[in-house]
């Protein structure tokens, strides 16, 4: 991964932003020598939330079965009936 000064973001702006276009590489922004802040592109950035979304949604049902919130797959298609036709 690319590390890049914020006074490089500042005096580069326009050209990293290209840059990250093109190549897709996140970039580490880094402040008195610390990391700051990440840089990526619009496309990267949705995908990472759709991912988490996804994960978020795996974590709530392994919960839901660990705390006994289940049903069968009888009771489940009864349920759902309404909006599978």
């Amino acid at each position: 991964m690319r590390t890049e000064l914020v006074t490089t973001l500042k005096r580069k702006a326009t050209e990293l932003l290209s840059e990250l276009s093109r190549d897709k590489e996140p970039i580490l922004i880094t402040q008195h020598g610390l990391p700051a802040a990440y840089l990526v592109d619009v496309e990267s950035f949705e995908n990472l939330k759709g991912r988490i979304k996804l994960l978020e949604g795996i974590a709530r049902g392994e919960r839901a079965v660990e705390d006994g919130r289940t049903i069968s797959h009888e009771e489940a298609i009864s349920r759902m009936s309404r909006w599978l036709k």
